[in-house]
């Protein structure tokens, strides 16, 4: 069977929008367009049901004990920002001492350097090689003035999942509140938020085939109940955390796209997990001197990040064109840098500008999968071809040893 070109494999950038959220979301644009906080008539009672019919679905998704504890965001960055300034500065007489991990999204570590000019003091934990928080360090970490730790579930780039319940067990034990930005896990992984004792949960719907543009905050209502200083002043919308009128139809799609997820994540775990042995068999049975970044065992079912040593990655990127994925450097106008979490693993430069991160999702095929080993494969040899070093590596040369002139 022909494969159609470009394939997707960039499914932890964003995910297609599955026709059946679509289909859930469409009236809600026109037919049902009322305001949910239009409670004296009927349009927008019917929003609110809508509303609160989600909200459950979203509580469900996360094993949250009632849906009042959700509350409606743009998307994961806007709740990553609200749960870490909003606790930081709701407990600022309790203490002024963050600690987060260096390899999390931007938007948790630019989160933190905000408060470091605000005056708060962050500490930033490494991770081992296989991107993994060492539970001994951060448990090092913690001091009296600690009122905050924020860890994410699922790296996006390395998809490792982090033991979050270990985690959560740690802060509850030493009354500090426990962060996680889900915004890779829900939906692909079990959350649990009761058993892993988090207190502040963020995800988004564009990362589990809905729309993007909303997400959502859990805040933990007891035991203990945390309590926020909202970024946002207005009508007081909800609960006075995020004011600001709400997005009916894409409100009504996340609740439908993490009801499907959590139904169907034991079958589509196990579809996807086949897939990505299958590329990483393919890939490893045609090439030599693959790095296979993070560990293998803990990591979310849809994620391989690879380098692939001797290759120039921009030049690896534009050939295999028709296949989107993402590479390990982060293009910026300046400089072409390495990726902060692969030189957090103990990956050199070099081979982190050779990485390629393959994100499988839902709507992958075996055909895509076998398509993108021979493509990649093909261009690998290709660029390796024309590569001296990979002709010295060839002859049993230890580039390591190699004195190059005019250093």
């Amino acid at each position: 069977m022909a494969v159609q070109t470009p394939i997707y494999l960039d499914n932890h950038a964003t995910t297609r929008c599955d026709p059946r959220v679509m289909e859930a979301m469409v009236p809600y644009f026109t037919t049902h367009f009322g305001n949910a906080a239009s409670r004296t008539h009927v349009f927008g009672r019917v929003a609110e049901e809508a509303v609160d019919k989600a909200r459950a679905q979203l509580a469900r998704a996360i094993g949250a004990t009632t849906d009042k504890e959700i509350v409606l965001t743009s998307g994961a960055t806007e709740s990553d920002n609200l749960a870490i300034k909003g606790a930081a500065r709701m407990y600022r007489d309790r203490g002024d001492h963050l600690v987060t991990v260096c390899t999390e999204h931007k938007a948790v570590l630019d989160a933190h350097h905000a408060l470091e000019r605000e005056g708060f003091r962050v500490t930033f934990l490494p991770v081992r090689a296989d991107g993994l928080v060492d539970l001994d360090e951060l448990a090092a970490a913690l001091t009296d003035q600690t009122i905050l730790v924020s860890v994410m579930a699922v790296n996006n780039e390395i998809g490792v999942v982090q033991p979050l319940e270990r985690i959560g067990r740690l802060c509850k034990d030493h009354g500090v509140l426990f962060f996680c930005d889900a915004a890779q896990a829900v939906g692909k992984v079990p959350i649990d938020v009761e058993a892993m004792h988090i207190d502040l949960l963020a995800f988004t719907a564009h990362k589990m085939y809905g729309p993007k543009g909303v997400g959502a905050l859990w805040v933990r209502r007891k035991n203990p109940r945390v309590r926020l200083e909202p970024l946002f002043h207005g009508g007081g919308h909800e609960r006075g955390l995020r004011s600001g009128t709400l997005a009916v139809p894409l409100v009504v799609a996340f609740g439908a796209a993490a009801e499907l997820a959590l139904n169907e994540m034991p079958e589509e775990s196990a579809r996807l997990l086949a897939l990505r042995q299958r590329l990483w068999d393919g890939l490893r049975s045609h090439l030599t001197h693959l790095h296979l970044n993070g560990d293998w065992s803990a990591r979310v079912p849809g994620n391989l990040n690879v380098s692939f040593a001797y290759v120039e990655g921009e030049s690896l990127l534009m050939g295999i064109h028709d296949i989107a994925v993402s590479s390990g450097s982060a293009c910026t106008s300046a400089s072409l840098e390495p990726s902060y979490v692969l030189k957090a693993l103990g990956v050199d430069d070099e081979l982190a500008h050779t990485s390629i991160r393959f994100g499988i999702g839902r709507f992958n095929t075996t055909e895509e999968i076998d398509f993108t080993i021979a493509r990649v494969t093909e261009v690998v040899h290709r660029l390796r071809d024309m590569s001296p070093l990979w002709e010295m590596v060839q002859e049993g040369i230890d580039l390591k040893t190699v004195h190059w002139a005019g250093h």
